[in-house]
This record gives structure tokens, sequence and C-alpha cells, in this order.
């Protein structure tokens, strides 16, 4: 929901340039943005930000009014790196007056700064670009450091949507002597609770990654060659954002392609898809991926969002950090 309001945002504040009425939106979806990052980044019992251990973590609110952090390391506490959007000058300066409001509502929320990205004049990066984001720096760093850990969320196929840490220390929770148990599942569902669903246990999800790919490319804009991670996490290499965004790339793509044996991993164990001269060269895009082994699951027709794959290749095997860092996302996406 933060990042659909940054998106109506960015939607206003074109509209704005020809139609001033549309200034009043500028200013009511950043409201948006900052209510729900006031609600998310408490980091005390109310908030989802565990400063701990340095990630996000759904709430329970139970009847009594009492809440607690379910303690799952989850796609959960990763999706907030997605709600990032960056604000070129150009687009500040189309819209004066709703820029100079958004940065007074911003200055009138000092409690706000602690947590979320500074933004606002002094804070501009790249090409004056500003930033609009719920991470600041130190936390964006400590989120990456456990995506980017291949013994929890980063797969040799892209990013798993729970982390395999739960495979040796699956989360336990226990209501009224009754427990309730999360583990690592990389393929299907041991279980039939919510219709067997296994998106979000373990597997790798398509248009997760490419929302979380698309966040890493916004703070690049920002940073630039500034801001360097360790990828993977303990292996001593440090990558800027966007070569960390195009290793996931690579990833995602690996599940597709032969590997040095001639098989496909989305094929997985299926002998026929694997060997017959009639289907081998014809991909399937399924609805997610084995955590481990980068085998299809689900429905095998899901050309919508597991379809983003291709663009996703196209966009890497065209276009250069430099180059990016140059044009901007619009700029770029215009020319392709």
């Amino acid at each position: 929901m933060a990042l659909f309001s940054q998106n109506m945002l960015e939607l206003s504040a074109e509209l704005a340039a020809h139609d001033a009425i549309y200034e009043e939106m500028v200013e009511k979806f950043t409201e948006h943005f900052l209510y729900i990052a006031a609600a998310m980044n408490r980091s005390g019992p109310e908030g989802m930000w565990d400063e701990a251990d340095g990630f996000y973590y759904d709430l329970l609110r139970l009847p009594d009014g009492r809440s607690t952090r379910l303690k799952v390391r989850s796609v959960v506490g990763l999706l907030p790196l997605c709600a990032s959007t960056v604000i070129e000058k150009w687009q500040r300066e189309r819209t004066p007056r709703a820029t100079a409001q958004v940065w007074e509502r911003i200055r009138q929320m000092p409690e706000l700064l602690d947590s979320i990205h500074p933004t606002g004049p002094g804070h501009l990066g790249v090409a004056e670009r500003g930033i609009m984001a719920l991470v600041n720096s130190e936390r964006l760093r400590r989120i990456l450091t456990a995506m980017l850990d291949e013994n929890e969320f980063l797969s040799p196929y892209g990013i798993r949507s729970l982390s395999k840490f739960h495979q040796n220390h699956p989360y336990i929770f226990e209501v009224q002597g009754q427990q309730y148990r999360v583990d690592y599942l990389p393929g299907e569902s041991n279980t039939g609770m919510f219709g067997g669903n296994s998106n979000w246990r373990g597997p790798i999800w398509m248009p997760v990654n490419a929302l979380i790919i698309r966040a890493l490319l916004v703070f690049y804009l920002y940073y630039g060659d500034r801001f360097k991670i360790e990828c993977p996490t303990g292996s001593g290499r440090m990558m800027t954002l966007f070569e960390v965004a195009s290793e996931i790339v690579e990833r995602l793509t690996r599940i597709f392609l032969r590997d040095d044996r001639g098989r496909r991993p989305v094929y997985g164990g299926t002998e026929k898809f694997q060997s017959d001269a009639h289907w081998r060269d014809h991909l399937l895009f399924y609805e997610y991926f084995h955590g481990d082994n980068g085998a299809g699951l689900g429905a095998s027709h899901q050309t919508g969002w597991t379809g983003v794959i291709a663009r996703l290749m196209q966009l890497f095997g065209t276009i250069t950090a430099d180059l990016f860092l140059e044009g901007g996302i619009g700029d770029v996406f215009r020319k392709r």
C-alpha cells in the first residue's frame, strides 16, 4: 500500500503538470505514504520493525488489544524495500507548489525521519534525485544482508519467499495450548491449509522478485556507486545495487537455461520435457519455482506474471549501469 501511494503520487504529479488541481492529490498520497510509514516503522511493540533482528515481521493483534510479532523470516520482511520511488529533479520543477508542501508536511513529522529514508532539501542523491522510501540506508543494508544470504533467501534461482533458516529452525507459535508451525518448504505445500498454496512458504515467485529488482534499481538511481553490499553475504564480493539486481536476474534466468548436463532446471525430473526433441525447447512459465532446484511448480501457464522474466532479460541485456544512472527509469524504458 505504501508503494501504491507512491504510484498514485507519481500519476498525480504527471497530471498536475497539465492541470494544477491534481497538486492536491500529490499532497494526499504523500500523506497516505507517511501514515503507512508511521504505522509500520515503529521499533516498539506496536510496529513491524524489529531493531534487534534488523527485519520486518507480521504483527498479530490479540483480542485484548495486546500485539506480538510473528517472527517468521519471510518475504514480509523484504516487501518494505519495494515501497521506494525516485523523484527526478524535473518532476519537482514541474510541480513546485506541491513539492514545497510535501517537504513541509514531512518536516512537520520529525519522528518519521529516524526511520524512513531522508528526503527533501539537503538529501538529494545522484543527478539531484530525491527518493521516497520506507527504509533508510541502515535498514536497507540490514535487510539486504539477510536477503542476499544463500542460507536464507538467496537461492541459485532467485529470491525465496521464506528463509531457508526455517529448515532447521521452524517457527512455532502457541495459542491456548495449541501449536502452529511454519517450516521451510522449497516445493509444494505439505498441508491443505489455505488451499495448499505454497507461494509464500519457500518457493521462488517471479512477481515478488520483479518488485525487489525494481526497488534495487530505484535505490541505485539515488545512491549510484556509493552504496555497495556484499553479495552473496559472506562471499567478500562487494556489489553496487545495479549489480545485485543483475545477479538476481541472472539467477532467475538460470531456471530456464540448460545446465552443464544439458538439463533445464524448470523441468526438474520430468524426463519427457528434458529429453524429448518435441518438448525440450518449448518452455512453460510455471506459477512458482522450487526454492532449491528451480523446478516449475503450480500452474504451468502463468505467462502473465512469470513472463516478466523475458522483460528482465531484455532490460539487463540492453542497458549498462552508466546509461541507467544517466537516463533514469523513465528515459531508459521510453527508449526500449
